[in-house]
C-alpha cells in the first residue's frame, strides 16, 4: 500500500520520513527472540529532538495554521517531550507557544524544561503536582488569550486527540510499505502507551490494514485499564477522521509497564536500555522506550520461539529522558 501526505499542507512536514526499519538480530538473540526483529526509528525523525512528537505535530500545526491560529498551547510535567518539541514546531511555524506545566517550578530544570524555554515558550504552572490539573488550565489559557485578542490553538497533552493521532495512522502504513507484501508471517508492533496518541494511531492504521499489524502496548503512564480506554476512544475517533473501521478490543493487548511510577525509571528499564546499547547501539530513554522494551518478552508471551513472528519495537525517541537521567 502507497503512503501519501494527503491533508498535510505542503510546508508543514517536520519530520524526515520515512525513519529507518533497522534489522536487529543481535537484540532479538539477546531477549531471546526465535523470529525477526526491527526496530522502528522514529528517534530518527530528524526535527530538534521531538522524535516520534514530529508526527502529531505535522498534522496539529497544519491544523493550527489553517485556522488561523498565531499561539500553540499545550502542558503536561515539566519534563514532557511533547512540550518541547511543541515549542520547537511552534517557533519553525512562526508562532507563540505557550506551555502549562504541572507543578511549580523545580530549582534544576529538566533538558525538556531547559530546550522549551530556549525555544521561547511562554510558561503557566498550575501549582498542583498531578498532571490532570494541566486539562482545565489549557481552556483557561486559551480563554485568557482569546481576552486580549490573540487566536489560540489548543493541543492536548501529547498532543493526544484523533487528529494527531492521524500521524501515526501514516505510520502504520510506511511500516508495511517498508516490511513489503510478501512480508511472511505475522507482525507485532510493540510500542509504549503514555498518553496514547501513538498506539491509538498505529491501532487505526492496523485495522484499516485487515489487522496485518497487532499492537502490543506497554502501558507506562496509566493503569492498563485506563489506558485501554483511551486509546480505543483515540483509535475511533482516528478512525472516522480517515474514514475506516474502528477497533475492537481484542486489537489492542496491553501489558502494566509502570514499574515504581510514570516518569521513575524502572530496574527492568535499566537493564533493556543496557542491552540495547551493547547490542545494536540504541539510546533508550527511561520513561518511556526502556519500559516497553523491557516488556517486550512479557507482551510476546509464548510467541518468542515462534520463528514465523516478526516483531517490530517502535522507538518512540526520548533523547533528553535519557539525558536527564545520566545527569542524576
Amino acid at each position: 500500500m502507497a503512503v501519501t501526505n494527503a491533508g498535510v499542507p505542503t510546508g508543514t512536514r517536520l519530520a524526515q520520513l520515512p525513519t529507518p526499519l533497522q534489522a536487529t538480530p543481535r537484540l532479538a538473540h539477546a531477549f531471546g527472540l526465535s523470529g525477526r526483529l526491527f526496530v522502528k526509528r522514529d528517534d530518527l525523525t530528524g526535527f530538534a529532538v521531538a522524535g516520534n512528537k514530529a508526527r502529531p505535530l505535522e498534522v496539529l500545526v497544519a491544523e493550527a495554521q489553517r485556522v488561523g491560529a498565531d499561539v500553540l498551547v499545550t502542558g503536561g510535567a515539566p519534563s514532557s517531550n511533547f512540550c518541547a518539541a511543541a515549542a520547537a514546531a511552534a517557533r519553525w511555524a512562526g508562532l507563540e507557544c505557550v506551555l502549562v506545566y504541572a507543578g511549580a517550578e523545580p530549582s534544576a530544570r529538566h533538558p525538556n524544561h531547559a530546550a522549551a524555554l530556549h525555544w521561547g515558550a511562554q510558561l503557566r504552572w498550575t501549582g498542583v503536582a498531578d498532571r490532570a490539573s494541566v486539562d482545565a488550565m489549557l481552556d483557561a489559557t486559551a480563554a485568557e488569550l482569546v481576552d486580549v485578542a490573540r487566536s489560540p490553538y489548543v493541543m492536548p497533552r501529547g498532543g493526544a486527540s484523533p487528529l494527531g493521532a492521524t500521524g501515526f495512522h501514516r505510520a502504520a502504513l510506511e511500516l508495511t510499505d517498508q516490511l513489503g507484501a510478501d512480508q511472511p508471517g505475522d507482525i507485532a508492533v510493540v510500542v509504549a502507551i503514555g498518553s496514547g496518541g501513538t498506539a491509538a494511531g498505529l491501532l487505526a492504521g492496523a485495522v484499516a490494514l485487515e489487522r496485518r499489524l497487532a499492537v502490543l502496548g506497554a502501558s507506562v503512564s496509566r493503569p492498563p485499564t485506563e489506558s485501554r480506554a483511551r486509546v480505543l476512544d483515540l483509535a475511533a475517533g482516528c478512525a472516522d477522521l480517515v474514514g475506516g473501521p474502528p477497533p475492537e478490543a481484542r486489537d489492542l493487548l496491553l501489558h502494566d509497564a509502570r514499574g515504581p511510577g510514570h516518569g521513575v525509571p524502572s530496574d527492568a528499564g535499566r537493564r533493556a536500555a543496557a542491552v540495547a546499547l551493547d547490542t545494536e547501539g540504541l539510546v533508550l530513554d527511561p520513561v518511556y522506550s526502556a519500559k516497553a522494551l523491557a516488556a517486550l518478552p512479557v507482551l510476546l508471551g509464548s510467541r518468542t520461539t515462534d520463528a514465523s513472528l516478526t516483531t517490530v519495537f517502535w522507538h518512540t525517541g526520548g533523547l533528553l529522558d535519557a539525558v536527564a537521567e545520566w545527569d542524576r
